[in-house]
């Protein structure tokens, strides 16, 4: 499992200067429990003449990065064919874990079938014909930067975390 390094957000309007100090940062378990457990997921990429798109998707958390499919002629598949950079953020604004990361995607038909089958106990049905039967694109997010933002905590400011990631 990958660890990421957990610090302030850089946040100049709402904190006096960058703090080195852990205090009140949330951890990573509860980042991942947001990951795992959110049902729907926004996922922010770029179009060709750099205008925004947002999109919801189902995914899954698995192998320390975040998975979703998509069909191949959708609006965010063209856009991150064209530039794999994207963002994706949990469903709850106020339990928010925002990550900014680098798509791969996944051809394998044998990790096709492994994340069918996490995909299928999260979501309930069978979405392996779907995802055969679209010629569906398989993406594996892996996270650069995550942050965390919990408006139920007991200092708001100070809570807001930012974990960043070294790849292996």
């Amino acid at each position: 499992m990958l660890e990421p390094k957990a610090s302030h957000a850089y946040w100049p309007d709402a904190l006096d200067k960058a703090s080195d100090a852990t205090s009140g940062l949330k951890t990573w378990s509860w980042a991942l429990e947001r990951m795992e457990n959110s049902h729907n997921y926004w996922i922010a990429t770029s179009r060709p003449d750099g205008r925004p798109h947002l999109m919801l998707v189902w995914g899954i958390w698995w192998q320390d990065a975040f998975w979703f499919s998509t069909g191949p002629r959708t609006r965010k598949a063209k856009n991150l064919a064209n530039n794999p950079r994207c963002v994706v953020a949990t469903e709850k604004a106020d339990e928010a874990v925002i990550l900014e990361g680098t798509v791969q995607e996944i051809t394998d038909r044998v990790v096709w079938k492994q994340l069918v089958a996490v995909y299928n106990r999260k979501y309930g049905g069978d979405v392996g014909p779907l995802l055969e039967s679209s010629g569906g694109s398989v993406f594996r997010v892996n996270p650069e930067t995550v942050f965390g933002q919990d408006e139920h905590a007991e200092n708001f400011t100070e809570a807001v975390t930012r974990w960043t990631f070294t790849q292996p």
